[in-house]
């Protein structure tokens, strides 16, 4: 069971090296002039905690951190401050938008956990970690990274793929990054690996500002009671 606790912003932050899960809340943000339908809420993101040798896959993190606050649409991610983690984050709330970071305790100190978000969620392993994204989540986004961002990504895919959930998911392909993995996708078709009953549900674009149309037009109609027997069928596997 996940067990929460909150603390006012600027107070000391408890050791994180016990069992369960410490929130840190910020409540101020301002909503955006273009506030998107109800079922687009909040945005995981997927990416580095490294920066990468290309300077674009940064100014991609910091472009998109500002189109989520600009659009009121909230990021949920991993919590870190370094890399294309922090990049992304600090864009938002620089930008006036809200930023939800889920870190397990283990990494709050190797990834330099992000006190400055508005809600950060310390949790006890990466399970835990992924089960809340999820939740939390209306879309999915990859933007450039490692292994990490890779099976993260992977997961959520093959569980659309597997019809356990309907959530919009999105590769940024920035600069031709994720192209050896679209090729290898391209193979598995090839070899019927994916096939028709288990095709990939995923968007794929080139530029940022191409990321939320993209999800827009992938949105299904929020149906609250089919959404929580998608969400309980996740949870069950945690």
């Amino acid at each position: 069971m996940l067990i929460a606790a909150t603390y006012i912003p600027g107070q000391a932050a408890a050791n994180t090296n016990g069992v369960g899960s410490l929130t840190f809340e910020r409540s101020q943000w301002h909503m955006g002039s273009m506030q998107k339908a109800t079922n687009l809420r909040n945005i995981c993101v997927y990416c580095g905690s490294g920066p990468g040798r290309n300077k674009a896959f940064a100014e991609a993190a910091r472009d998109f951190g500002r189109i989520l606050a600009a659009e009121s649409i909230g990021l949920v991610y991993g919590g870190g401050s370094l890399g294309l983690m922090g990049e992304t984050a600090r864009s938002v709330i620089r930008h006036g938008g809200r930023v939800t970071g889920i870190i397990p305790a283990f990494l709050s100190a190797r990834e330099h956990m992000l006190l400055e978000a508005h809600e950060l969620i310390v949790v006890e392993n990466m399970h835990q970690r992924k089960h809340l994204m999820f939740m939390k989540s209306d879309a999915f986004v990859a933007l450039p990274g490692g292994l990490g961002t890779l099976e993260e990504f992977v997961e959520q895919l093959t569980w659309s793929q597997l019809e356990q959930h309907q959530k919009p998911i999105v590769l940024a392909n920035i600069d031709g990054f994720w192209d050896p993995l679209l090729s290898l996708f391209a193979r598995m078709r090839e070899e019927s690996f994916i096939r028709p009953g288990l095709e990939l549900h995923l968007e794929v674009v080139d530029r940022v500002d191409a990321i939320i149309p993209a999800i827009t037009r992938a949105l299904i109609p929020r149906d609250e009671t089919a959404e929580a027997e998608a969400e309980a069928k996740v949870t069950a596997k945690f």
